[in-house]
């Protein structure tokens, strides 16, 4: 392994620089410009956007870089350019969202780029210390994001529990990798999977496996570890929560299975075992609190612990399809998730704080494009063709069939079922109900941008998913997942 960095290893971080300058770039025309929102809003789109072109550069590249602790494959590409898009797409309908709260814009968006560039060494890190350092980025902007309304007291609150019970989950994180460098004398992830190749399993190893597992599991929010995801997405600016739903939980999947695949596989039986139990019950309590909510965020917040789980099936399945299908969900995921808190963001004005179920009331005649764009969304996130997320569904449930997990599927299933409930509760009241307000709803350029994206996204790969099945085949495969990782689990 060589010694410290080359021209080389510059060269493969390009996105990352580029990005950090940007982020740079954006307190400096904060500084010089502090009351032109604007120069600050462009330089962060610009920053998105010239990072993006440098990602898709690497399109075909298959090396390592940084001395071993960077992988620059298809599997990272294809998770920077969702995490670059969520970021764009919450920029997008975060500047009249600021201008409504008077929050001050350049620190706001330069922590949106910090997240983004926390996620991006997540998605490429191979060894447990880059994973860390990406993880902890990534973690500390949302802690202040989540708290960034200083008047508002939700907010303070639902930063202060995010923090708390962040830092506790990333401790036990921390202790888990601790452990597996103590059995294995290695951070590498590669390094990892050729000392425990062959070994035997002791309770030191599989103490080690619960713990990383637990600490991701906060990550993503999967029961029992969720606890923090409904008061933390009712609290934050609705934006972040959006960004915080989606791109937090990608770059955490993106994390999870570096670890799993790549340092791993010589434990699949056992994680897939914990896999299956968490997948089926985070399904089931995502879905059945999401029924009692009155409140849009808590509702999408409960809906988002139950998408974890319909991931999980993907992790469950442990193989190169079941990879993909991981990769497919969550980009699709990104569109009707980001699209549906785009709406709640846009009935945010000085006199409607619009996350309440009875703030679409009439919507339809209010805001007729919103109320179709928000049918779609919701369509998507209940799995109706000829939606994204159909498809999405679709190729994770065949996924766990195919590996032989016929009743976890049934249950995603059926769960799917139950979600329709309260998805559709939402379309009644949009247009069904009296509109209880007659304040106006405008549609700003940026966020009617936000919009178009999102429903473009929504309904493109539910009608020609082949490039997105594609793209992810050939990402997962960066991973190097043989074709069934191990032997099947009994719990069929």
């Amino acid at each position: 392994m060589p010694a410290g960095f080359t021209a080389a290893d510059f060269y493969y971080i390009l996105p990352e620089i580029l990005l950090t300058i940007g982020a740079l770039l954006v307190l400096v025309v904060n500084l010089l410009f502090p009351k032109r929102d604007s120069f600050v809003f462009g330089v962060t789109l610009v920053t998105l956007g010239v990072t993006g072109v440098s990602v898709l550069g690497f399109a075909g590249v298959d090396t390592t870089a940084s001395a071993g602790l960077l992988a620059v494959d298809g599997f990272s590409t294809f998770f920077k350019l969702m995490f670059l898009l969520s970021a764009v797409i919450t920029v997008l309908m975060s500047a009249p969202y600021l201008r409504v709260e008077l929050i001050q814009a350049g620190e706001y968006y330069f922590l949106i780029i910090c997240a983004t560039l926390g996620m991006m060494f997540m998605a490429s890190g191979i060894d447990l210390i880059t994973l860390f350092i990406g993880l902890e980025t990534m973690a500390v902007s949302f802690y202040i994001l989540v708290g960034f309304i200083k008047p508002n007291q939700r907010s303070n609150e639902a930063a202060v529990k995010y923090f708390l019970l962040g830092a506790f989950s990333l401790g036990i994180l921390l202790y888990g990798m601790s452990l597996f460098y103590g059995v294995t004398g290695t951070t590498s992830l590669h390094g990892i999977a050729d000392a425990l190749a062959g070994s035997d399993q002791t309770l030191l190893l599989q103490l080690a496996l619960i713990l990383v597992i637990a600490g991701m599991g906060f990550k993503i929010a999967a029961v029992p570890f969720h606890m923090w995801a409904p008061d933390v997405y009712e609290g934050a600016p609705t934006p972040v929560t959006a960004f915080l739903s989606v791109g937090s939980k990608a770059a955490s999947f993106a994390m999870l299975l570096r670890i799993l695949v790549e340092a791993l596989p010589s434990l699949v039986n056992d994680w897939q075992l914990i896999f299956w139990v968490l997948a089926a019950v985070t399904m089931t309590v995502g879905n059945i609190a999401a029924i009692t909510q009155s409140n849009i965020k808590r509702m999408l917040a409960y809906s988002s612990i139950a998408h974890a789980g319909y991931v999980l099936i993907g992790v469950v399945a442990a193989t190169e399809r079941g990879i993909t299908a991981t990769m497919v969900y969550l980009w699709v995921y990104l569109f009707m998730q980001l699209g549906a808190f785009a709406i709640v963001a846009m009935l945010r004005r000085k006199d409607v704080v619009g996350d309440e179920l009875k703030d679409f009331s009439g919507l339809y005649l209010r805001q007729p494009f919103a109320a179709v764009a928000m049918l779609v969304f919701l369509m998507s996130l209940g799995g109706i063709p000829p939606t994204a997320g159909f498809m999405g569904k679709f190729w994770i449930f065949s996924a766990a069939i195919e590996s032989g997990f016929v009743w976890l599927a049934v249950i995603g299933v059926v769960n799917s079922a139950i979600s329709l409930y309260y998805y559709i509760r939402v379309v009644v009241f949009m247009w069904m109900k009296e509109e209880v307000t007659e304040s106006p709803i405008p549609i700003l350029p940026s966020m009617a941008v936000a919009l178009g994206i999102a429903i473009a996204g929504s309904l493109f790969f539910g009608i020609f998913p082949q490039p997105l099945f594609d793209q992810a085949q050939t990402a997962a495969e960066a991973l190097g997942l043989s074709a069934p990782a191990a032997a099947s689990v009994t719990l069929h």
